[in-house]
């Protein structure tokens, strides 16, 4: 599992000042703590966490993971922000032959075991988990029909565009090849031209997404956290 968590996170500030997105509280902790709990249960327990922007406050904070009985490693942007798909290119060497990429900013509570099967029984290079989300949540953006992604854009919607990238996805180091390394990508990029190959596979999810990225998300999730430790 790598997690993507090296952006600016300006939506959220002045919260993310002096603090990583990470570590900004939801329900009385860092959201970290909830979406290691979440994946936990879920029987992933291993991360990958590929960090830029104050990323030293979450090595100091979380180590190697075992006081939460998971194993985190590190990738470290360096210098300059290698973007999402710069930044998962840096890890390809950490993270083997398929795994799962989640925004550090999503808290999914799904079966991940289902859709890794169905992953590694599609046999393409990536996948993307999507929603029916007819504009309630953000500006849906995926063309999902018949099963397939038929076109994904983060920037220019298309009329038959009613789902939207639910925040997981997966996939095989081959799905980078022939992108530069060391260099910033964005992963939305490698996704569009997966859908141009016919690539990228898509599994429908049918319970919403939560998220810290703005404001609103992050009261929403803090309020849902708090409801559910009161029952």
């Amino acid at each position: 599992m790598a997690i993507l968590a090296g952006g600016l996170a300006t939506r959220l500030r002045p919260l993310t000042g002096k603090i990583p997105k990470l570590l900004v509280e939801v329900a009385g902790e860092p959201f970290f703590a909830h979406q290691l709990r979440l994946l936990k249960a879920a029987g992933l327990r291993r991360v990958v966490l590929c960090v830029g922007h104050l990323g030293e406050q979450i090595v100091e904070r979380y180590g190697d993971g075992s006081r939460w009985g998971v194993r985190i490693d590190y990738s470290l942007d360096g210098d300059k922000l290698l973007g999402t798909g710069g930044a998962l290119i840096r890890a390809l060497p950490k993270l083997g032959e398929a795994f799962y990429v989640l925004y550090g900013d999503s808290y999914l509570p799904i079966d991940y075991r289902a859709v890794g099967e169905f992953f590694l029984h599609c046999g393409q290079p990536g996948l993307m988990t999507v929603f029916e989300n007819r504009g309630r949540y953000d500006r849906s953006n995926v063309w999902f029909e018949d099963g397939a992604i038929r076109a994904y854009d983060k920037r220019t919607p298309l009329p038959q565009m009613q789902h939207i990238d639910y925040g997981l996805g997966l996939f095989r180091p081959a799905a980078f090849d022939g992108c530069p390394r060391d260099a910033a990508v964005d992963l939305a990029e490698v996704q569009k031209s997966l859908v141009a190959r016919h690539q990228l596979a898509g599994y429908d999810i049918r319970q919403r997404f939560y998220e810290i990225g703005s404001p609103a998300g992050l009261n929403e999730l803090d309020q849902l956290l708090r409801a559910k430790d009161s029952t």
